[in-house]
């Protein structure tokens, strides 16, 4: 049976036809390309910071305005190098049109990004948020807030850390100590005019000095052949790694850890894969509060636990929003008396779940052992243990976090544990069981409990996760931003601010 192939038809094609007249950018890009939301919030919004960074006389300058434009959309569209900005501007229409066919290159891109944008772009981002106020779009009365951890622009395996400063200077400290009781039994006399030394503490001038004093000691003694091979590799040697150490710890300025390519970015355990495998990197701690996945306030943190970040991000909020949210959301990372108390001074609804929480919701899990569901008598101020034992207070301690919070623990303790059938299970210590109460933190997690079960708080509990951890799932995985291009927490802090501000964009499109 044979058919008839019907006529294959073309549409017409000839790249080679020049136009009459030119079609113009206007013509093609759409009025509801996220391009021209861009161009219309940055011509909204007072750019006089970002002028005044600029110091006058010499070559003309791109205008800023344009050039904080193609930032913005860059960042929007994942194109994060500066290099790769300078390409799109050259190739693609709308970078073209944004830019007033004006042709940066990559250098001058990057150093407006770096220094014009320094101390500046959170100013920007203020203007971002209040033109969502007023447009309706979001409002401050209740923020979701998460941190998350995102890898610095640092070698993966050149680190600095306290704890092997502290080992090392604690080795030096101890070997000069031998060296000064071994030429105090050689040259005793030679040592009586000096000053007593103790070498606790030890630094590089210390060393230089104790080292001068061993050497003109020994001077014309018998000595330790080992002795005076060690005594030359410690003169040689320490004073210059004490001067190192000294050098390293401020770079460290009271954290744990830090690169030495990027020395603000400290190491931090980083989930790697679905299976939250994870490996230690170089990195910062990205704060985001969030209300509909609108990004309203971020700040970059040099510590990797969420806990000591949430003061400095509402004082983020007064300094520059010069208002604070009616209430937070966030989970356990942030739930400690400190942030509580800071919340209630600042009149702040906490919606903040406190570490056993979720535990105390399931029945299977509670362990009447636990001093949380000991009984306690306030008109007495005692416990009372699960045999029915009076737990009588004996003194109260106060202890300082490490943020400088000042804490008050009361400390009771059982008057006899002897013969009891329950030992085993409520006390394994030696002496009668002793419990040590903060009534501080107690008070807090009693009102938070009821804040989070009532059915506002419900309703906030379950839309955390989808707001603020969607957010950053949206900037990481959707658009790939899994490391930071800049080094120092101040450009750190600006590459933030543009993925913020492209984030409320690329809402403000969908």
């Amino acid at each position: 049976m044979s058919t008839t192939r019907s006529k294959v038809v073309f549409k017409d094609y000839n790249n080679k036809q020049n136009l009459l007249l030119p079609p113009s950018f206007e013509e093609m890009i759409p009025s509801t390309h996220p391009v021209r939301v861009v161009a219309q919030i940055v011509d909204s919004i007072d750019i006089q910071p970002i002028i005044d960074k600029y110091p006058g006389g010499g070559a003309s300058s791109y205008y800023p305005r344009m050039l904080l434009k193609v930032l913005i959309y860059g960042y929007l569209c994942n194109y994060y190098s500066s290099r790769e900005i300078e390409q799109a501007i050259k190739s693609n229409i709308h970078f073209m049109w944004l830019s007033g066919m004006s042709f940066p290159d990559h250098n001058t891109i990057n150093r407006f990004r770096g220094e014009r944008l320094k101390d500046v772009l959170k100013n920007v981002f203020t203007q971002v948020v209040d033109l969502l106020i007023e447009a309706g779009l979001v409002d401050l009365k209740e923020v979701y807030l998460d941190g998350t951890k995102i890898e610095a622009n640092a070698n993966r395996y050149t680190f600095v850390w306290a704890n092997t400063i502290k080992t090392n200077k604690a080795k030096i400290s101890r070997q000069l100590e031998e060296l000064w009781s071994y030429t105090e039994q050689v040259a005793k006399e030679e040592l009586e005019d000096t000053t007593p030394t103790t070498f606790h503490e030890v630094d590089a001038e210390k060393v230089k000095k104790t080292i001068s004093k061993i050497d003109d000691a020994l001077q014309g003694k018998k000595v330790d052949k080992k002795v005076k091979e060690k005594l030359k590799r410690v003169k040689r040697n320490w004073p210059k790694t004490l001067e190192k150490y000294e050098e390293q710890e401020k770079l460290l300025n009271g954290r744990k850890s830090c690169s030495k390519t990027d020395p603000d970015a400290s190491f931090m355990r980083m989930k790697e894969d679905h299976l939250h495998n994870s490996q230690l990197k170089a990195a910062y701690n990205v704060q985001f509060s969030t209300q509909d996945q609108f990004v309203l306030n971020y700040t970059v943190h040099q510590n990797a636990s969420d806990t000591t970040t949430l003061k400095d991000h509402v004082e983020s909020y007064k300094h520059d929003l010069k208002k604070v949210p009616e209430n937070i959301v966030a989970d356990a990372g942030y739930g400690s008396e400190e942030n509580y108390d800071y919340l209630d001074k600042q009149e702040i609804g906490a919606y903040i779940k406190y570490g056993s929480f979720d535990n105390e919701k399931q029945k299977s899990k509670k362990d009447p052992f636990q001093q949380d569901y000991l009984y306690y008598n306030e008109t007495e101020d005692c416990f009372y243990c699960p045999m029915g034992q009076r737990m009588t207070k004996k003194r109260v301690e106060k202890r300082e976090t490490a943020t400088g919070y000042q804490q008050e623990y009361a400390i009771y303790q059982a008057e006899n544990c002897t013969g009891c059938p329950l030992r085993g299970l409520c006390n394994k210590d030696k002496e009668n069981r002793k419990i040590s109460v903060n009534h501080n933190l107690r008070k807090y997690k009693k009102i938070t409990k009821l804040v989070l079960l009532s059915e506002q708080g419900l309703t906030y509990i379950h839309q955390r996760a989808p707001d603020v951890e969607g957010t950053f799932g949206n900037v990481k995985e959707n658009h790939r931003f899994r490391r930071f291009y800049l080094r120092g927490i101040e450009k750190v802090e600006i590459e933030t601010g543009l993925l913020a501000i492209s984030q409320n964009i690329r809402k403000i499109s969908a």
